[in-house]
C-alpha cells in the first residue's frame, strides 16, 4: 500500500512498524524524527512526534496523520502511540544493540540473538543466567545487564508518569539516577526539589511539572523555591547578595504572585536558615533607601569567613624568620642573572616583609620573574612552599614558568566527593609556610573561603593575578575587593619589559586596558602576531573564521587547527555564538562520517574537542577544562575523554556536562592560554562588548591573535569600561 492510498483513509489513522534509526531526538521535550520500517512498505517511513526514549529495533503502534513537509516531503505525524518489544530476530538484535542496555553493544547483541533467537528477551527477563552460554559473557557482565534491564524498566515508568502529565520526558534518566525507585514519589510530593538536586533541571522545568501535577501558583513551596531560584540565578550573574526590595520585585515579576506571598516565603526560608537577611551600612549608595541584603546561606558564611580569616592571617606573626631584604634582593638578582626593575624589587620586598599581599599586572610586566625571585629567596630559607591556580591549565603553566610543583586549588585542598568535600580545612591545615596563588582574578567567594580555611594563620599568602581581566565565573569579585579594601599591600605592575614590547599582542592588550584602540600596523616581520580582518556581514565573518582555522593559520604558522587554535566569542546565540560556531567548526575540522552520540542538539564524535561546563569533583574535572574524545563504547555506554593527558570516563548520561569546544566564550577561556586565538568583534554584540572582555580575550593568545569584524565594534568595546555591577560586601567587611 503506497502513501497516496494510505492518505485516502481518515485524517487520523493507525500505523505499526519497527524503528530502524533515529534521525534526531531532543532530550528536553522528547521530539523525535525517526525512520520506521512499516509493515507492507518497501521504503522506510519518516515519522515525527514526541517519543519516550526511542530505541532502534523497538516496535511502535502509532496513531496520527500524514503530512507533507515542504522540505522533507511525506511524514507521519504521531498523535499517540504505544511501544511493543520487537518480535523478529532482526528486530531484537537491533533493539539490544542500540545502546539501550549497558553491557550489550552491537557485537554482543548479535551473539546473544544468534544463540537464543526469538526467546532472547524472555531469557533476559526470566532466566538471565543462561546468558553464560554466550561466548564473552561472564558473571560480571550478567550483573551489569541485569541491573541495566531493571533500571530501564523503572526509567520507563518514570517517563510514562511524566508524559501522562504532559511533561518533558527527557529528564527521566537524570531523575531516576538521583532518586532511584523513589523518583515518582519525590516528583509528586515536591517537584521543586528537582531544580536544586539535578543539574540541567531548572526552576522553570520544575514549575511546569508542578503545574501539571496540580500545584497552585501561590502555594508556599513554589514561592520558597522561586526565591531560591532567583537568588541562584543572581549568583550565576556574579552577585553574592541582592538588595531586599529589588529582590522582592524580581521574584514578583518571575513568579507572578502577590507581594504578601513572597514576603511570607522570605520569612519561612530565613527561619529555616536557607537565606540570611542582613542589615548593611546605609552609607553605601545602593542602600540609601533599603539597607537589607539577602544572601543564600552558603554565600553569607563564605563572605564573612573570607573577611575574618584574611584579617587573622594579616595580624598573626610570620613563621618565617626576618632577613636583610637588601642582601636578599642583591643575592637573587645575581642568581637570576638580571637586574630587577624598581616595582619588581618593591614586590619582592613586600613579600618578605608582609603576611598577605597582592601582585597585579597585565601581560609582559614581569609577574613570573617576581614569583621566581620570591621562590628562590624562600627556598634558600628552607621553608615549605606551595603553588596553586584555579585551573589545571594555569597550574601547568606555573610549573613550566617556575620549575616548581603546582596544583589546582581543588587538588591542593584534597577534594574528595566520597569523603565529603575538601580534606584540607581548619581541622587539617596545609603543611606550608608560603602559598602563592596565580590567576587569582578567577577565584570566587566560595573557593576563597575553602582556601583560607586550610591556610595556617602563621603562613605567608601571596595572590598574583590581573585585576583587569573578567571577574570569576562564580559569585563574587574577590581579587578586586581585596585590592579596593586597602587591607593588604598591593604592588601594581604597569611597565612592559623590552622583550614583551616586541609582541603586538602584549602592546595592544595594554592599549585596550587603557582605553586606546589597538594598532594593526605590520611590523615588517614575516610573521606578525596581531591581525584585524574587516568584515561586517556575520555570515561572511563565519566563513572567514572557518577558513582561518582550517587552512590559513595552520598553513602559515604551522599550528594544529584543533589543539592550537581557539575561537573565542562574546556570545552564545546567533550566527557567531558559540553554539553555531561549534556546529560549523565541527563540520570543518572533524568531518569524518561516523556514528556519534546525540545529546540534545549536539552530536559528539571521536576526536571532537570538548569542554567540561560544571565542576565534577568525582572525576577531578572542572568548569572550563578542555579535552578530546578518544573513544565511544556503545556496550558500556561510556565515552573516554583525554583531558590534560589523563583519560576521564563519562557515561552517556553524564554528557550534558560537556559541550563542543572548537569555540568557547571568553569567560570560559579564563586561566587558559592558546598558541592562537580568533575573536569575532561585531556591532551586533554591542551589549556584550566591554573593555575587560576584549582585554581578557586578547591576553589568551600566546603567538597569534586574529580579530574578525568591524573596527567600529572594537572601538565600542574598548571605550566601554562599565563593568556589570556585582553585589558583594567583602571590600567593606575587610575595611
Amino acid at each position: 500500500m503506497g502513501f497516496a492510498r494510505l492518505k485516502e483513509k481518515a485524517m487520523l489513522c493507525d500505523l505499526q512498524g519497527q524503528i530502524e534509526r533515529i534521525t534526531y531526538t531532543n532530550d528536553e521535550n522528547g521530539f523525535t524524527i525517526a525512520k520506521v520500517k512499516v509493515y507492507g512498505h518497501r521504503e522506510l517511513v519518516a515519522v515525527v512526534g514526541n517519543l519516550i526514549a526511542p530505541t532502534p529495533g523497538e516496535v511502535i503502534k502509532m496513531r496520527g496523520e500524514w503530512v507533507n513537509h515542504p522540505k522533507y516531503g511525506e511524514q507521519f505525524k504521531i498523535a499517540d502511540y504505544k511501544t511493543a518489544v520487537p518480535a523478529s530476530v532482526y528486530g531484537i538484535q537491533k533493539y539490544l544493540g542500540s545502546g539501550l542496555i549497558k553491557g550489550i553493544g552491537p557485537v554482543m547483541s548479535k551473539r546473544i540473538v544468534n544463540k537464543f533467537g526469538k526467546e532472547t528477551l524472555d531469557i533476559i527477563e526470566v532466566e538471565i543466567d543462561r546468558l553464560l552460554e554466550v561466548e564473552g559473557v561472564g558473571k560480571k557482565r550478567i550483573k551489569m545487564i541485569a541491573q541495566a534491564w531493571a533500571e530501564q524498566k523503572e526509567i520507563r515508568e518514570v517517563m510514562l508518569f511524566l508524559q501522562s502529565h504532559e511533561v518533558s520526558s527527557g529528564y527521566a534518566t537524570k531523575i531516576f539516577k538521583q532518586y532511584g525507585d523513589r523518583s515518582i514519589e519525590v516528583v509528586k510530593s515536591n517537584p521543586y526539589s528537582l531544580a536544586t538536586d539535578i543539574f540541567g533541571i531548572g526552576f522553570v522545568t520544575a514549575d511546569t511539572i508542578a503545574e501539571k501535577l496540580g500545584f497552585s501558583k501561590d502555594c508556599e513551596i513554589r514561592a520558597e523555591a522561586g526565591i531560591l531560584y532567583v537568588l541562584n540565578q543572581l549568583a550565576d550573574e556574579g552577585h553574592v547578595y541582592f538588595p531586599y526590595v529589588h529582590l522582592i520585585e524580581k521574584c514578583r515579576e518571575i513568579l507572578q504572585v502577590d507581594r504578601e506571598v513572597i514576603v511570607k516565603a522570605f520569612g519561612k526560608i530565613a527561619v529555616d536558615q536557607r537565606i540570611v537577611i542582613e542589615d548593611l551600612n546605609d552609607t553605601i549608595e545602593e542602600f540609601k533607601e533599603d539597607n537589607k541584603a539577602v544572601y543564600l546561606a552558603k554565600f553569607h558564611v563564605c563572605e564573612t569567613n573570607v573577611a575574618a580569616r584574611l584579617k587573622t592571617l594579616i595580624n598573626t606573626p610570620k613563621s618565617i624568620r626576618k632577613i636583610d631584604t637588601k642582601k636578599a634582593i642583591k643575592w637573587v638578582m645575581k642568581r637570576l642573572s638580571m637586574d630587577l626593575a624598581q616595582r619588581q624589587i618593591d614586590a619582592v620586598n613586600c613579600a618578605i616583609q608582609n603576611k598577605v599581599m597582592v601582585i597585579t599586572g597585565g601581560p609582559g610586566t614581569g609577574k613570573t620573574t617576581i614569583i621566581k625571585a620570591i621562590l628562590m629567596i624562600f627556598q634558600k630559607l628552607g621553608v615549605k612552599i606551595m603553588l596553586a591556580a584555579p585551573t589545571g591549565r594555569a597550574a601547568k603553566r606555573m610549573i613550566e614558568t617556575t620549575g616548581h610543583e603546582a596544583k589546582t586549588i581543588h587538588r591542593m585542598l584534597e577534594y574528595s566527593i566520597q569523603k565529603g568535600g575538601f580534606q584540607r580545612n581548619d581541622r587539617h591545615l596545609l603543611n606550608c609556610d608560603l602559598i602563592i596563588i596565580d590567576e587569582a582574578s578567577m577565584i570566587d567567594t566560595v573557593l576563597m573561603h575553602h582556601l583560607l580555611k586550610a591556610i595556617s594563620p602563621y603562613a605567608t599568602f601571596i595572590l598574583v593575578g590581573d585585576v583587569n581581566q573578567l571577574p570569576s565565573v562564580g559569585a563574587g569579585n574577590v581579587l578586586r575587593d581585596i585590592i579596593s579594601s586597602g587591607a593588604v599591600p598591593v604592588v601594581e605592575l604597569s611597565e612592559i619589559f623590552r622583550q614583551a614590547k616586541e609582541s603586538l599582542i602584549v602592546v595592544n592588550a595594554h592599549k585596550i586596558n587603557n582605553g586606546i584602540i589597538p594598532s594593526f600596523k605590520p611590523s615588517g616581520n614575516s610573521l606578525d602576531d596581531f591581525y584585524f580582518i574587516e568584515q561586517e556581514d556575520p555570515k561572511e565573518v563565519l566563513d572567514i573564521i572557518l577558513e582561518l582555522t582550517k587552512e590559513r593559520i595552520p598553513r602559515r604558522f604551522g599550528l594544529n587547527p584543533v589543539d592550537d587554535i581557539q575561537v573565542l566569542t562574546p556570545m552564545h546565540k546567533g550566527t557567531l555564538g558559540s553554539a553555531n560556531l561549534n556546529k560549523e567548526l565541527q563540520k570543518a575540522l572533524n568531518p569524518v562520517e561516523q556514528e556519534g552520540i546525540m545529546q540534545g542538539f549536539r552530536n559528539f564524535k571521536i576526536n571532537d574537542k570538548v569542554m567540561q561546563i560544571k565542576n565534577n569533583y568525582e572525576k577531578e574535572v572542572f568548569n572550563g577544562d578542555i579535552g578530546r574524545i578518544t573513544n565511544i563504547d556503545y556496550e558500556t555506554q561510556e565515552v573516554v575523554i583525554s583531558i590534560d593527558g589523563r583519560d576521564v570516563i563519562y557515561s552517556f548520561a553524564d554528557l550534558d556536562e560537556i559541550v563542543l569546544a572548537y569555540a568557547v566564550s571568553v569567560h570560559k577561556s579564563q586561566g587558559s592560554e592558546y598558541p592562537a586565538i580568533v575573536l569575532p568583534v561585531l556591532s551586533q554584540h554591542y551589549i556584550l562588548l566591554q573593555r575587560n572582555l576584549i582585554y581578557t580575550g586578547v591576553t589568551r593568545g600566546k603567538r597569534l591573535v586574529v580579530m574578525v569584524g568591524t573596527k567600529k565594534a572594537l572601538a565600542i568595546g574598548v571605550k566601554n569600561n562599565k563593568t556589570r555591577k556585582r553585589y558583594t560586601y567583602l571590600e567593606h567587611r575587610l575595611r
